[in-house]
């Protein structure tokens, strides 16, 4: 299993709700949240250790929304 940590502006639930059924339907997610509360409105996903990060970022970007990684982020 793979973490990837994402800095997103998915900033509301609406726009969650843009990116959930890409997220949902993913064969390589396993899970995955958004912390709209979070300054860095954090995506999370737990994957199977064959999806690419680059791949991933490119649909979140196809959706309209900025997203970057954010290596320096560690969980509480």
């Amino acid at each position: 299993m793979k973490l990837i940590i994402l800095r997103t502006d998915i900033k509301t639930k609406k726009e969650v709700k843009k990116v959930k059924s890409f997220l949902n339907a993913h064969p390589q997610i396993i899970n995955w949240s958004v912390d709209v509360e979070d300054i860095d409105n954090v995506l999370r996903i737990e994957s199977t250790d064959q999806l690419r990060e680059t791949q991933l970022i490119e649909h979140i970007k196809e959706r309209g929304f900025y997203c970057e990684d954010l290596p320096e982020y560690l969980p509480v």
